[in-house]
C-alpha cells in the first residue's frame, strides 16, 4: 500500500488544497494529510478548528472519488512525521517559481535526513494558482466574497471565526 503525506497549517483549508488532495488521490493508496502545529505562523484557527475542517472536507472527497484519507497533527519534523504514519512519498503543492525556490531546499534537506521518502510536486490547476491561505483571510478580513477561493463550509467557518475576534 502506497501512503503519501500532503503536510501544511491549512488555515484554512482553500480549494486549492482540494485540488492538489483529488490529484494526489489518484497517485497513491492512503493519503494522510497532516495538518501542522506551527505556532510561529499565528493560525487564525486553532488546531482542533484547522483538523474538523479539513477532515469535513477530506469526507467530501472521499464520498465523491473513493480512496483512504487520513488527517494527522504534527509538530515535529516533516519527515518525522511521514516515517510516524509509515509515508514513502511527500506531495507538495506549486503555485509559481518563488515556492520552487522553498521547496528546492526543503527536498534537499528531507533527503538529506532520509533517503527513502520521495517528494512529488503537483503544479496546482490554473484556476487555482494564485490561492493562498494567507489572502484568504486577508480578502475576508477586509470584507471579501472569498467563495472562489474556499468551500461554502469554509466561508461560513471563516466568518464566524473573523466575527469571533472583532
Amino acid at each position: 500500500m502506497r501512503t503519501a503525506l500532503y503536510p501544511g497549517t491549512f488555515d484554512p483549508i482553500t480549494l486549492g488544497h482540494i485540488d492538489i488532495i483529488e490529484r494526489a488521490m489518484a497517485l497513491v493508496d492512503r493519503l494522510v494529510i497532516g495538518v501542522a502545529i506551527n505556532r510561529d505562523k499565528g493560525p487564525l484557527f486553532d488546531l482542533e478548528q484547522r483538523v474538523s475542517m479539513v477532515r469535513r472536507e477530506c469526507d467530501a472527497i472521499v464520498r465523491r472519488t473513493g480512496g483512504e484519507i487520513l488527517v494527522h497533527p504534527f509538530e515535529n519534523l516533516l519527515i518525522d512525521c511521514a516515517r510516524d504514519v509509515g509515508a514513502s512519498v511527500i506531495i507538495r503543492g506549486l503555485r509559481a517559481v518563488a515556492d520552487f525556490e522553498y521547496e528546492f531546499q526543503m527536498v534537499g534537506m528531507n533527503r538529506a535526513l532520509d533517503s527513502s521518502i520521495e517528494t512529488v510536486f503537483l503544479m496546482a490547476d490554473a484556476r487555482r494558482q494564485a490561492i493562498a491561505s494567507k489572502l484568504v483571510k486577508e480578502i475576508a478580513r477586509l470584507g471579501g466574497d472569498v467563495s472562489k477561493f474556499v468551500t461554502p463550509a469554509v466561508r461560513e467557518d471563516l466568518l464566524a471565526q473573523l466575527d469571533l475576534q472583532r
